[in-house]
């Protein structure tokens, strides 16, 4: 399963590609505005930016929401980096935006997605990625976890070679649970990732095995 980090903090990315654990990022222009970023140059330096240090898929995210709009804004990104995946959302025109890209060559990122149905509309459209909102479900009392495994089963039965990139995961099981599942890709805030590094009896241990060491250095000493 591929790692992103789903983030425009710089600072961050370089910390999740360090580890060694990072294949691509997502953003939006909520997580953009989070950093500060806004206008239309800041967005594409900082895009450039997050494409410098990983060597993955970096999701940028269209604002228009009618196709001709979706068209033009997604042939802009495109043109800024190489790893660029255009993002564009769940709905009639974003569909028909995401064939279009697909006939181009473009790599797409379905977003917004909450049912089987919406992903399997994707699935059919040529979506590269189909990005289901788990911890959104889970926020309304519905299962986002049911959810990936659907979307997993109506693919295989198809073939359908979109990658299921669960989103809006919000805790380290969300993470291991979709692996379980068969999602593709997850894409995680930072603390989500460091937090599946986290177990008391791996500290328990560490601690002991430091306190035996220095016990032991100082019988030699």
């Amino acid at each position: 399963m591929k790692f992103f980090i789903d983030t425009a903090n710089l600072d961050q990315i370089r910390e999740a590609h360090n580890m060694g654990v990072l294949d691509g990022v997502t953003t939006n222009p909520s997580l953009m505005a989070k950093e500060g970023i806004s206008g239309h140059e800041n967005v594409a330096k900082h895009y450039k930016s997050i494409c410098e240090i990983t060597e993955g898929d970096v999701s940028a995210e269209v604002i228009s929401t009618s196709f001709d709009e979706m068209v033009a804004e997604g042939e802009t990104l495109v043109k800024l980096h190489p790893q660029i995946v255009v993002k564009v959302p769940m709905i009639k025109d974003g569909v028909k935006a995401i064939k279009y890209f697909t006939s181009k060559g473009i790599k797409t990122n379905c977003t917004l997605v909450f049912s089987a149905g919406q992903a399997l509309l994707a699935a059919k459209a040529g979506a590269t990625y189909v990005s289901p909102f788990i911890g959104r479900l889970d926020d309304v009392s519905t299962d986002g976890l049911t959810l990936i495994e659907d979307i997993r089963l109506i693919y295989d039965n198809y073939g359908y070679t979109t990658q299921i990139l669960a989103a809006s995961v919000r805790h380290p099981m969300h993470i291991v649970n979709c692996a379980k599942l068969g999602a593709d890709v997850i894409t995680a805030p930072l603390s989500a990732i460091v937090a599946l590094l986290k177990h008391p009896l791996t500290d328990n241990g560490l601690a002991q095995f430091l306190a035996d060491h220095a016990k032991a250095s100082e019988k030699i000493a």
